[in-house]
């Protein structure tokens, strides 16, 4: 057992900054954005953004795990240029994947501060990326450095969502759509992380506790008490818009304990328990589990900031490819 001293606790997490800080600006010269991309032409910007999520969270907890799954689904759709925020009747937002997304007045919020700090300059793209890094951090997960610079886009189609992966995929699949968006098996599994915080419909995985695949009995990589406890939260039959925990214990701390369900067959999503059972994935569940917390915590923290970082840069629009939107819901 480690005893940890209230020095080497805030050593800790002072070294888990600096790591993650320094892989967001290896990751950020790489690519089109960087970090401090508004320091003049807005220095506030930041500021407010990081105001406005800190005062939805604390009226509503369930923002955070809403704007970081929103900033997922908008970068595997055309790349993060705010695509998902665009209203209409056959845009992105309307797409079944996307029918119970949540966060869109957070970015409106502080779309309407930014636009009355620095008319037509902060993006609404890296209004949602950096949004999506604070929800991170309200939940107790750690701070990186996020490039910004983006533009947003002028295209938003229902159709496009196919490319998000799915709570069915199999891990073959997943690894192929993220690979399409030049990531790697790694981020995959630290990227799927983020659901240590929110929840999940009863819709998404009931299907695993009564019938899987046909076979008239449950998904058997299932924990056999965690069974009778999902079976509870989900009759047979039952209200599929029931909610349940993503990370039993602890939907709402961004921490590594998700991944340790994963080892114990606590997977709520088919997808998610799939991580643990292929040997492809496994390496890096192990990876985030293991049996000493402060240093499993470490790794994810520092490896989902530079993920994170990799995913926001992927497809960014610059100059004649995008705009910056006067409101977030439309074109200009």
């Amino acid at each position: 057992m480690a005893y940890y001293t209230h020095t080497s606790v805030a050593l800790f997490y002072i070294l888990v900054n600096i790591l993650v800080i320094l892989n967001s600006n290896i990751i950020s010269v790489q690519a089109q954005t960087r970090v401090g991309f508004y320091s003049s032409s807005c220095p506030r910007a930041e500021a407010i953004i990081r105001s406005t999520v800190n005062t939805h969270f604390q009226s509503d907890p369930t923002i955070a795990p809403g704007l970081l799954r929103m900033h997922f689904h908008d970068c595997f759709v055309q790349g993060c240029d705010a695509s998902i925020l665009i209203d209409g009747t056959s845009t992105e937002k309307t797409a079944p994947p996307n029918l119970l997304l949540r966060g869109y007045e957070v970015i409106d919020d502080a779309k309407t501060q930014l636009e009355a700090a620095c008319p037509g300059v902060v993006s609404c793209a890296d209004i949602l990326a950096i949004a999506a890094r604070d929800s991170v951090v309200v939940s107790g997960g750690a701070r990186w450095s996020v490039p910004t610079g983006r533009l947003d886009g002028r295209v938003s189609l229902a159709s496009n969502t196919a490319e998000l992966p799915a709570f069915t995929d199999s891990i073959e699949d997943q690894i192929q759509k993220f690979t399409d968006k030049e990531l790697n098996i790694q981020d995959l599994v630290t990227l799927v992380g983020a659901h240590t915080i929110g929840t999940a419909s009863c819709f998404t995985f009931r299907y695993r506790l009564y019938n899987f695949n046909g076979t008239g009995a449950a998904d058997p990589t299932i924990n056999p008490s965690f069974l009778t406890t999902l079976r509870n939260l989900c009759p047979d039959n039952g209200d599929g818009s029931i909610r349940v925990a993503l990370d039993t214990g602890s939907e709402n701390r961004f921490d590594q304990s998700y991944y340790t369900n994963l080892r114990n067959g606590r997977g709520v999503l088919e997808s998610d328990q799939k991580l643990w059972t292929d040997t492809t994935t496994q390496t890096f569940v192990r990876r985030f589990s293991g049996p000493f917390r402060g240093l499993s915590g470490l790794r994810f923290n520092v490896e989902f900031g530079r993920s994170m970082v990799k995913m926001s840069n992927i497809e960014v629009k610059t100059g004649a490819q995008g705009e910056i939107r006067r409101i977030c819901s439309a074109i200009n």
